[in-house]
């Protein structure tokens, strides 16, 4: 087959991460793939995903947008991106993407549309734009129930059109990841770490840790918070953290060492308002580490063997800090839990059974 992926941008994130490994899965089993990326190409670590495609031979374009302003230009390069490929399916990925992506791959004859709607924001005038655009669509992926669910009541999509095909992550590079010394920021060693990783975003509900950072690592104790990514909220917390001290919680900005970081911690938290299928909670579980997670969306497939122990409420603080110091206390039911948890995500989320799936999906779009 030959597949054009459209994605918002390519900077290294659970989305950005889904479209490579199927792009770099679909590729070595002899299909024709492309990618475009509206916003500009990362380059440096950032470009990790970008250097991953292009090393396949896989060809990446970019819309080179990174404003509001430049929208239209991209959509101009993307279309005319789409008109020289004769592609059998588009497959688009995130809001922006599904929406310039839907319009312009019809406006160029693509016959077979797919979109890919990966995350339940309910904001009144995005759902809008994306249920117009999605009209036409001959098929839309959620990555999740609950995310489907969402499409139906807020998207308008009806149920023939919709399909879950979860997220997959490749277990062996987090299981095996070499371990990361908590003494190269000054911790002990052997601290007792509740990693936080995910955009510096109101959506991940940061401010939960931020209230509960003395029973998360109470001064003087062995435990520690360290927080890793970037974003909007980048500088206040810069501020709280310097505040609290560095021997309570350091925020560590980006980083590409994702996985030896989460060999290295206790547990993973996730205090999120709202989700689809949180990659980072996959990654934990393939690290081995237990994790406490808010009940957002994809939370429930993905820990149904162990729901009640390792989830809380959106927003419930209390529960969120009990559940943690469970496994913080007693490290061998961390061990346990994460164990579980690892032989969980092997079993269900290989990138291999994904990636299959989608391809099936296509086949069956392709000749229906």
């Amino acid at each position: 087959m030959r597949i054009d992926f459209v994605i918002t941008e390519l900077f290294v994130g659970g989305a950005e991460r889904c479209l490579t490994a199927l792009a770099v899965s679909m590729a070595s089993a002899g299909d024709e793939i492309r990618v475009f990326s509206l916003g500009s190409l990362p380059d440096h670590e950032r470009g990790s995903l970008v250097k991953r495609l292009t090393d396949c031979g896989i060809e990446v374009s970019s819309g080179n947008a990174n404003t509001s302003l430049q929208v239209m230009s991209a959509y101009s390069k993307l279309r005319k991106w789409l008109s020289h490929s004769n592609a059998d399916v588009c497959q688009t990925f995130l809001h922006h993407a599904n929406v310039l992506g839907t319009f312009a791959a019809k406006s160029s004859g693509i016959q077979t549309c797919v979109a890919g709607i990966r995350v339940a924001e309910p904001k009144r005038l995005r759902c809008r734009i994306e249920k117009y655009a999605l009209k036409s669509s001959q098929s839309v992926i959620c990555v999740s129930e609950a995310v489907e669910k969402f499409a139906a009541s807020h998207l308008g999509c009806p149920a023939s059109k919709l399909t879950v095909i979860p997220n997959g992550v490749d277990a062996k590079s987090f299981s095996t990841a070499q371990s990361f010394d908590w003494a190269h920021i000054g911790w002990p060693s052997d601290a007792a770490v509740s990693l936080f990783v995910g955009r510096l975003h109101p959506q991940k509900g940061i401010e939960l840790l931020q209230s509960k950072i003395d029973e998360l690592a109470p001064r003087g104790s062995n435990r520690r918070l360290a927080l890793v990514g970037d974003g909007p909220l980048r500088a206040e917390l810069e501020s709280w953290a310097a505040n609290c001290g560095p021997e309570q919680v350091q925020l560590l900005g980006w980083r590409p060492d994702i996985a030896s970081l989460m060999t290295s911690c206790r547990l993973v938290v996730l205090p999120s308002r709202y989700e689809g299928m949180p990659n980072v909670i996959l990654e934990a579980m393939a690290s081995g580490k237990p994790v406490v997670c808010s009940r957002v969306e994809g939370s429930q497939e993905l820990l149904q063997h162990d729901w009640l122990q390792q989830t809380f409420e959106v927003g419930d603080s209390q529960q969120m800090t009990v559940l943690a110091s469970r496994f913080l206390d007693n490290e061998s039911i961390a061990t346990a839990t994460g164990t579980a948890n690892q032989q969980y995500v092997s079993q269900h989320h290989s990138w291999a059974s994904v990636a299959k799936r989608y391809r099936d999906h296509y086949e069956d779009l392709i000749h229906a």
